[in-house]
């Protein structure tokens, strides 16, 4: 029997804290409620959960703030969830580190794709894609001038110094450097790292786009105004 996957979450309104508690667990997860961004962060740090589902305003620590605290030690998953799809709200929360949000209110069935998605890339966030170009390949590891990508070992160096990125940085990266010159699209970006079927906020392309330039150089990633992006062979 496959083990429990564990969900933190932490939401202050205690009707929709206990209800999407109880979709959650009817859904075969295990779920730890918390009512504050403080309890919120003793439970990670002591039960370790396997993805954490953060609501903007909560009360001591904020979910924005709580997600930071969560990044400085860990790499594990992180879907805020606004009452507002407020600009301000989604760009704080993806560039504290987030790897989606889910906008309230939300329906349950909505919510479990979303978390199920992100575990999806999570657990595999490896490989190239089929037609990568074999030639920039020594031994699984591409080269493109000083960044050097191990598509192998799961590994970033730039300038032979290590690249630390989060599993959806990653996925982004070897989408980039699989096609390295070819402009993607947003859409495209959307389907292919992050899982969508349906549309989605193209907003959450955006930030990682520019959380991946500031770690592996600015100048690396191309915007193609009207079109997406690319990376500079």
């Amino acid at each position: 029997m496959a083990e429990q996957i564990h969900v933190l979450f932490v939401e202050d309104d205690d009707v929709i804290r206990e209800a999407t508690q109880l979709a959650l667990e009817r859904s075969g997860f295990a779920v730890t409620a918390m009512p504050d961004g403080l309890s919120g962060l003793e439970a990670f740090r002591a039960r370790q959960p396997d993805i954490a589902l953060l609501d903007v305003m909560v009360p001591g620590l904020d979910g924005v703030s709580l997600c930071r605290r969560i990044r400085d030690e860990s790499t594990v998953p992180v879907i805020m969830l606004s009452a507002r799809a407020d600009s301000i709200d989604v760009v704080l929360g993806l560039e504290a580190g987030a790897d989606d949000y889910v906008t309230k209110p939300f329906d349950g069935a909505v919510l479990v794709a979303r978390i199920r998605a992100v575990l999806r890339r999570f657990g595999h966030a490896g490989g190239v894609r089929p037609g990568a170009d074999s030639s920039a390949v020594d031994g699984g590891v591409l080269t493109f001038g000083e960044l050097e990508v191990d598509t192998e070992g799961m590994e970033v160096r730039r300038a032979g110094r290590p690249v630390a990125l989060t599993p959806t940085e990653m996925r982004l990266l070897l989408e980039f450097s699989s096609a390295p010159g070819t402009v993607l699209s947003r859409d495209k970006l959307l389907e292919r790292v992050w899982d969508y079927g349906w549309g989605g906020d193209t907003r959450v392309v955006d930030v990682h786009v520019q959380r991946l330039r500031t770690k592996i150089g600015q100048d690396r990633i191309e915007t193609v105004r009207g079109f997406g992006y690319k990376l500079k062979a």
